[in-house]
């Protein structure tokens, strides 16, 4: 079993809006997306690629697929990013049979690294929804702080709901990568 993490590149971009478009509403919900936020294929595909093409010190977004077998099963991507300081993590393995085998503990490990080398980073922030165990078992597990519980509308995806907000410092990280 080979896996691997990689930056995303433009011809990728289908299968991350398809994860999300031909889903089915009850498994969006229960990850926290409306699914009458979602844009159209079009609408999401020139957002990503305008992004793509901007330097990474202005990003909006910043995405690493996340293969199994050189076979892409995830994905994980930052947003709200401010270079040099903070951005929000987000993760997504897209395969039902390839959750619950470790591999987003191992996938999101690796991303972690690159986000904090690729943006400078001084912390990550992930805010999942607090109903679903998966990503804030995994959170625990690579080394987030659980801050607080509240309230929010997360994202330009999401519904109003309960959040957990981790948080994770560079130097943490850091400090756990050397052990």
């Amino acid at each position: 079993m080979n896996r691997a993490i990689r930056e995303l590149e433009a011809n990728d971009i289908d299968q991350i809006i398809q994860y999300f478009l031909k889903a089915e509403s009850k498994f969006l919900k229960g990850m926290g997306v409306e699914p009458t936020k979602l844009p159209s294929a079009d609408e999401w595909k020139a957002l990503l690629n305008k992004d793509l093409n901007r330097p990474i010190s202005e990003r909006h977004f910043y995405y690493i697929l996340w293969e199994l077998d050189n076979h892409a099963i995830g994905h994980s991507n930052i947003n709200k990013i401010t270079f040099g300081q903070e951005a929000y993590m987000h993760l997504h393995l897209w395969e039902p049979q390839t959750r619950q085998r470790n591999h987003g503990t191992y996938f999101i490990g690796q991303s972690i690294s690159k986000y904090f080398q690729t943006f400078e980073l001084k912390r990550l922030v992930c805010e999942p929804y607090a109903m679903n165990p998966a990503p804030n078992r995994t959170l625990a597990k690579v080394g987030f702080e659980l801050v607080k519980t509240y309230e929010t509308t997360p994202g330009w995806i999401n519904f109003q709901q309960t959040v957990n907000r981790w948080i994770l410092s560079e130097e943490k990280w850091s400090q756990s990568a050397a052990m």
